[in-house]
């Protein structure tokens, strides 16, 4: 990869570039534009969780019931993650990732 190099001098305001973002657009932006793009990210996040848990409990070829009892959590909130109506926290998205990477380590130390 070929690497350039530029001088930019600070007295030729012209050359200075304004950033990636629309000035325009951003003091267009409303409190309620904001409070909107945050719920989604949000609704994101929970489908990006969902898919990771199901992903897991599929590589580890178990059903939900067979996931729920090995790690000792209920089968209606294996159902909540992986529809993403809820997303593991703390310990229980730790379990996960160890799970995901060491799944052996992880099923031999729940047993």
């Amino acid at each position: 990869m070929k690497t350039v190099r530029m001088k930019i001098d600070p007295a030729a305001p012209t050359l200075l570039t304004l950033g990636r973002i629309d000035p325009a657009r951003v003091d267009a932006t409303t409190e309620a534009d904001t409070a909107t793009q945050q719920a989604a990210d949000e609704a994101d996040a929970l489908q990006d969780a969902a898919k990771f848990t199901r992903r897991v409990r599929k590589r580890l070829g178990l059903s939900q019931v067979e996931f729920s009892q090995r790690i000792e959590v209920s089968v209606e909130t294996i159902r909540n993650w992986e529809q993403g109506k809820r997303g593991p926290t703390g310990a229980a998205k730790a379990l996960l990732k160890v799970l995901d990477r060491v799944p052996e380590a992880a099923l031999a130390a729940l047993q």
